[in-house]
């Protein structure tokens, strides 16, 4: 695992109603990771623009 990768297990909900599954914040980068049902790759967004998209956490 990235040293600058810190944990987490958390669901938020995007603009669409969409539920996608944080994973890990990048302390580095400043960028969430999560997950999309559906889709094999991990997601990523800098935080300032994933705090305007998504709500949560549920």
């Amino acid at each position: 695992m990235d040293e600058n990768r810190v944990p987490v297990d958390r669901s938020y909900r995007d603009q669409y109603g969409v539920t996608v599954h944080v994973i890990g914040w990048d302390r580095e980068r400043q960028r969430v990771i999560f997950l999309r049902d559906g889709y094999e790759h991990e997601c990523m967004q800098p935080v300032e623009q994933f705090r305007k998209k998504f709500t949560g956490p549920l």
